[in-house]
């Protein structure tokens, strides 16, 4: 089972949004899938270490 998402409005610099589009293609990803995607990286690098499997940045 998937945990529920929390949805919420961001504002985001059109020249922004046009390279998120290029980089979540380039993936094969949404644009709402790549943001937290790379969102879900950096607090994985900020965290460095600190998670542990099971938890629910952990998409091991």
């Amino acid at each position: 089972m998937q945990a529920k998402r929390k949805a919420f409005l961001l504002r985001i610099n059109p020249e922004l949004w046009k390279e998120l589009e290029k980089w979540a293609a380039a993936d094969f990803r949404s644009v709402n899938g790549q943001i937290e995607f790379l969102l879900q990286q950096a607090v994985r690098e900020r965290t460095r270490g600190s998670r542990k499997k099971g938890d629910p940045l952990d998409d091991r």
